[in-house]
């Protein structure tokens, strides 16, 4: 049995064509397939956010049936800014007719962009984390408990939109997909992979569903087999906190019989994002100035070599330091004024130097993942959604030195970052003269602290004969080489994870670089402070191989330019623009649906900046261009236009789309072509 969705709100499409490049230039669109209303809110949305224009909002002839409108912005004067159609204005422009819509955070944009991007196939970037349910289980209540903690946590009704600035997109209405299923038909194992290769498909609400695996006993009562429960998410939306919370949340609603009372919990990721336009930059740009990791510091978790470069996928070993040792751990780290957090970051600072080669003291730098929910914002504890971020941390590996010392060094290196935990990358490489784009960091490790279920809700499924195990997590993924995750288990153990693309690490690699940190951490607790140095540390991995890892390629930009259809001899030419973003198979769909007499190009663009002209040769005397966006290609789309009227000073049009399904986008494509064809025939 399963609940559905659907997904409100055709996707928008508008025709444009530059008037100018001057700061002053009027922006023209001209909405199509919009009733009167739609369009009026579209202006209303755009006069709203960008108060340096004059909006307008005009008919065109029958715009009653041909549902176009043209929406005009006038900058307000020469010194007001204009021109070139920025990407906040875009995603204006073409953003869902839903409830509103948020930025994203840092974090969440570079997630986003490593999964529209395609980056390893829709079950990359996925997480699931499990547990056993004992006892009754009613699925109705069960589904209409998911559907109402939706109704009243927004990170619940949200999708994502990347037409132009990446935004979460805040819908009224969104229904968590609820599947049972039987042994009989699917076993675990299988049931995990099926559900993280489905992805998602992330402009549509609905980023969480929850799959329910019954035991092979149909007997009720005590004997009864436990149903596993599953719940699949998207990384960019939530971090595993935040699905737990969402799970307190369901317990909550279940055991009110299926319906929360009142409306939206509050604070939410609303609120956590006015928190962020509150914050002042100017203290964490000087920090980031002088923090940032310095040229050559050493990054890799390995030397040059790793995998061939066909081998794909998220790789995921785990290791366990027993009680005894993780007790042992916790009192020489105390001992010392220290946390075993940072023990576990000297261990992994002393991983890197030796993966470096170096032979005195090197900087070394990998990224400390902070939650994000240490802030003054009210109860921010319990915000579902991504508030944390991975952020570099730097420190000084010198041989010569106690190892002590590197352990306060580590120590305070993580308190100085804890006031920047809202800080994102980007941030960090323009504040510290970084390239952008350009790596700070090749790993990360993560503490991990989950919420513990209250024993008031713990209780109150007892007293229904309700038993709940802890969630775990069933996998996880990386956008780096390495991640090292680390939780304690129900017994006090230290569990450690390495995460790793199988692109950049091989198995053997990533198995032997987290035995080299647990052989580090159950021997450091036995040797003394005094002349116990961090070269003598390092000397306890001296028989062990030094992991290697592939160098990520350079990127850049590329042009891919292909026929697909070669139209009448003497027929204008419409190119459909693709870069990463583009939902798949949206051109394709459009192949099927448009007719007419028009030659049909494809242009693939990689990097920025856009070469100029890369259209000339297929333009004879007499043909016009039409140039085709869809979600994010129609801001490179517009930019070639551009480009083309500062050269000829004739512009082609530019038919733009925002971020749908490749049924849905291709119809909101064809639909703006004809509209080109009949402003011009």
């Amino acid at each position: 049995m399963r609940s559905h969705h659907s997904h409100g709100g055709a996707v928008l499409a508008v025709v444009h064509e530059p008037l100018g490049t001057q700061a002053w230039s009027p922006l023209v669109f001209e909405l199509c397939g919009l009733g009167r209303a739609d369009a009026e809110a579209v202006a209303a949305r755009v006069a709203e956010r960008h108060r340096a224009y004059d909006v307008e909002l005009d008919d065109v002839p029958d715009a009653a049936r041909s549902g176009r409108y043209l929406l005009r912005l006038a900058p307000r004067g020469p010194g007001e800014p204009g021109g070139p159609l920025t990407d906040d204005l875009l995603a204006d422009l073409l953003a869902p007719l839903a409830a509103g819509t948020i930025p994203v955070t840092g974090h969440q944009r570079a997630l986003l962009a490593a999964a529209v991007g395609d980056q390893g196939g829709p079950g990359r970037h996925v997480e699931q984390i499990f547990w056993d349910w004992t006892g009754p289980l009613d699925l109705s209540r069960f589904i209409t408990a998911w559907q109402s903690v939706a109704e009243r946590e927004a990170v619940l009704r949200a999708s994502f939109d990347w037409t132009g600035a990446a935004r979460l997109v805040l819908h009224d209405r969104a229904v968590v997909e609820v599947v049972r299923h039987v042994q009989a038909d699917v076993g675990w194992s299988e049931l995990l992979r099926q559900d993280r290769a489905r992805g998602f498909e992330l402009y549509r609400p609905g980023l969480l569903r929850v799959s329910l695996l019954d035991g092979p006993s149909d007997t009720s009562g005590p004997g009864r087999s436990p149903t596993r429960l599953l719940v699949t998410y998207h990384r960019a939306l939530l971090d595993e906190r935040g699905a737990r919370l969402l799970v307190r949340q369901f317990y909550r609603s279940y055991l009110a019989g299926g319906v929360l009372p009142g409306g939206d919990r509050r604070p939410d990721i609303r609120d956590h994002a006015q928190w962020l336009t509150r914050q002042e930059p100017a203290g964490a740009r000087e920090f980031w100035a002088a923090a940032a990791p310095p040229a050559g510091a050493a990054v890799s978790p390995g030397r040059p070599g790793g995998p061939p470069r066909h081998t794909e996928g998220p790789g995921r070993i785990q290791r366990r330091l027993r009680p005894p040792q993780t007790s042992r751990l916790r009192s020489w780290a105390a001992g010392r004024g220290a946390g075993e957090s940072s023990a576990l970051h000297v261990v992994w600072a002393l991983l890197l130097y030796r993966a470096a080669g170096a032979d005195g003291p090197l900087p070394v730098a990998f990224g400390v993942h902070l939650s994000g929910r240490d802030m003054s914002l009210r109860a921010a504890a319990d915000v579902p959604g991504l508030l944390g971020n991975p952020l570099p941390m730097t420190v000084t590996v010198d041989p010569a030195a106690p190892l002590v010392d590197l352990l306060l060094q580590v120590r305070d290196a993580a308190l100085d970052l804890s006031p920047y935990a809202w800080v994102c990358a980007d941030q960090i490489r323009e504040w510290s003269g970084r390239a952008p784009g350009a790596d700070l960091t090749e790993t990360t490790v993560r503490f991990d602290s989950h919420p513990e279920l209250p024993e008031n809700l713990r209780a109150e499924l007892a007293a229904q004969g309700i038993r709940v195990g802890v969630p775990q997590s069933a996998g996880g993924d990386t956008t780096l080489p390495v991640t090292l995750v680390a939780h304690y288990d129900a017994e006090g153990a230290l569990v450690l994870t390495a995460l790793y693309d199988r692109a950049r690490f091989t198995d053997t690699d990533a198995s032997g670089t987290l035995s080299q940190c647990l052989r580090l951490l159950r021997s450091l607790p036995e040797h003394p402070d005094e002349g116990f140095t961090v070269g003598d540390a390092l000397r306890l991995l001296s028989i062990s191989e030094v992991p290697r890892v592939t160098p990520s390629e350079p990127g850049g930009t590329g042009l891919a330019l292909t026929v697909l259809r070669a139209g009448d001899p003497e027929a204008d030419v419409v190119c459909l623009v693709t870069v990463p973003g583009v939902t798949p198979g949206v051109y394709d769909a459009l192949m099927r649906e448009h007719e007419g007499p028009e030659r049909i190009v494809s242009l693939s663009v990689t990097g920025r900046p856009v070469p100029p002209d890369p259209l000339r040769e297929l333009l004879g005397d007499g043909r016009r261009l039409t140039l085709c966006g869809a979600g994010p290609a129609g801001r490179v789309a517009h930019e070639i236009a551009r480009r083309t009227a500062e050269r000829t000073g004739e512009a082609p049009a530019v038919v733009m789309t925002g971020v749908g399904g490749a049924a849905e986008s291709a119809e909101a494509l064809s639909r703006a072509l004809r509209a080109v064809r009949a402003r011009s025939a």
